[in-house]
């Protein structure tokens, strides 16, 4: 293993590749696969030291919960009080890119860990292909953050995952590109009946208003009840400056729109196409020799809400 891609084991998401990870996670191993936002580390979530070890590979504060992924809302329902309100979001959007944040069940057989001694659960069920192979062949519900060191670039390709934690990582199931590129949004439903996005992405707020029958509620809470956020995030090693028209000498230029960059998100402007470049992005400013990021502007309208979040968490 001459280095630490090497080492990584980067597979290919075959079955023998989705065997592998499937023992491996059984056997309270970490494994490092897509999903259709962004690559996640998975460990089973009932297992205090498999979660541990997800703690220490990414050097994440233990205060951040993790969200736990399900292979359906049978699974779900045992780990988390499911209302109305769930039921009819987990049936619009599920298998997909909404993480519910509901009252944990005292009985579901999860790690304190996963929960940061909060009373709540944040669960996904995904849609990727093979994050739901591997659910499946391992049986078990997998907590699975990002797969990047803690505050970093979030991955969106096997060798994004590689570049991050090496050694740390024993098995990399390589899926290709994610689609959506940008992390699940986070809707946290609160028993008086209201309820809040604690993490904008690709699900836009209309339409969790859709369903919901109601505008979402400003309700705040200074404790940190999902992944996401912390004030400082997503950031690639790097000052990042936001709204840029044009680089500076020593600034690599990601552009969007008419402003062209040193690469864009989107030449043509498409937000889904901007969202699902961002982090490879960052990646790419991050390696590049030029001690500087800039950002173009991206317009705060849809999904263009979530790039702008990150984007303000990455230059905090």
């Amino acid at each position: 293993m001459a280095d630490k891609h090497e080492a990584a084991q980067i597979h290919v998401a075959d079955s023998a590749g989705i065997a592998a990870a499937a023992a491996l996670l059984r056997d309270g191993g970490l494994v490092a696969l897509p999903t259709e936002t962004v690559y996640g580390l998975a460990a089973r979530a009932d297992r205090a030291e498999a979660v541990a070890a997800i703690y220490r590979a990414k050097g994440r504060p233990d205060f951040n919960p993790l969200i736990v992924h399900v292979e359906s809302v049978d699974v779900a329902r045992q780990l988390a009080r499911f209302d109305d309100r769930a039921e009819a979001l987990a049936k619009a959007f599920w298998p997909g890119a909404l993480t519910l944040v509901l009252p944990v069940r005292s009985e579901a057989a999860i790690a304190p860990a996963v929960t940061a001694g909060l009373p709540t659960i944040a669960l996904r069920c995904p849609a990727h292909p093979v994050m739901r192979a591997v659910l499946e062949a391992s049986g078990l519900p997998l907590a699975a953050p990002s797969a990047n060191r803690s505050g970093g670039v979030s991955p969106t390709r096997a060798e994004h995952v590689a570049a991050s934690l090496g050694v740390a990582v024993p098995l990399i199931l390589d899926g290709g590109a994610c689609a959506a590129g940008l992390e699940s949004t986070i809707v946290a439903l609160r028993d008086d009946g209201r309820w809040q996005v604690l993490r904008p992405g690709p699900l836009p707020e209309a339409q969790i208003s859709a369903v919901l029958g109601r505008e979402v509620d400003a309700v705040t809470s200074a404790a940190i009840e999902a992944p996401g956020q912390l004030a400082s995030h997503y950031a690639p090693g790097k000052p990042v400056r936001l709204n840029a028209a044009t680089a500076a000498a020593d600034e690599f230029l990601i552009g969007f729109g008419p402003v062209a960059g040193d690469l864009s998100l989107s030449p043509k402007g498409d937000l889904a196409e901007a969202a699902a470049a961002l982090y490879a992005a960052f990646h790419a400013g991050a390696a590049s020799p030029k001690p500087r990021i800039a950002v173009a502007a991206v317009p705060e309208v849809g999904i263009g809400a979530a790039i702008n979040d990150r984007l303000r968490r990455a230059a905090a």
